[in-house]
């Protein structure tokens, strides 16, 4: 699984990565949320689909809105200048984040579910933000107690989570990012950076470094 680790990487495109996570949009936007299986599971977890919002309702990956305007498509790297007659609809705005985050906080993340929920591209459209939520969900569970996490995961008035379980399926290289990240985070609260970040932090980033270096 592509993670955020990644964007450090200099084999690691954004704008190659951008069209994906579009691209799972318009599958949850056209496809997904009109599906019984996600229905009822985004019941079971009480959350929302885009459709169902009382205010301001989405129905699909073209439906208008007046806040959102039609913007020139501008020409892409490498590409000649686009006709100036040319425009582009945005999407609708409709964020996938506190979906990931529902499904990893009650232990729903499977890769069919994912699949279900955003499509062909979801491994490489919303990969990265699905590893780095769970990463976070670690990291909410180590920080405080069991009503603090519901709390975090609560999105009131209305879509409280119905109940938390323990990360699912988590690998040992999983634990040990986290792990790092964690003690980097410690550091951050000592003040414990750059020139005096800990001689162990300096070397998980030098090794992490050459690790991607013999990837490229």
């Amino acid at each position: 699984m592509i993670g955020l680790s990644e964007a450090s990487d200099t084999n690691f495109d954004m704008f190659e990565w951008y069209p994906r996570y579009q691209s799972c949009q318009r599958y949850f936007l056209d496809q997904a949320q009109h599906s019984v299986a996600v229905q009822a599971l985004s019941a079971f977890l009480n959350i929302q689909l885009p459709f169902q919002r009382p205010v301001n309702p989405i129905f699909n990956s073209t439906s208008e809105s007046a806040s959102t305007p039609a913007v020139s498509a501008g020409p892409r790297v490498g590409t000649g200048p686009a006709s100036s007659t040319s425009t582009a609809h945005p999407l609708p705005s409709i964020s996938l984040f506190p979906y990931i985050r529902r499904l990893v906080a009650t232990g729903m993340d499977f890769p069919g579910v994912l699949h279900g929920f955003f499509g062909d591209d979801w491994g490489t459209g919303v990969g990265p933000l699905h590893e780095q939520e769970r990463r976070n969900y670690l990291f909410a569970a180590k920080s405080g107690g069991w009503a603090a996490v519901k709390r975090d995961y609560d999105m009131p008035p209305l879509e409280t989570i119905p109940f938390l379980r323990p990360l699912q399926g988590p690998l040992d290289s999983e634990i040990e990012t986290a792990e790092r990240n964690w003690s980097e985070w410690l550091a951050m609260e000592d003040w414990m950076v750059g020139p005096r970040a800990p001689d162990i932090l300096h070397d998980s980033s030098s090794q992490a470094s050459r690790s991607r270096g013999s990837r490229g």
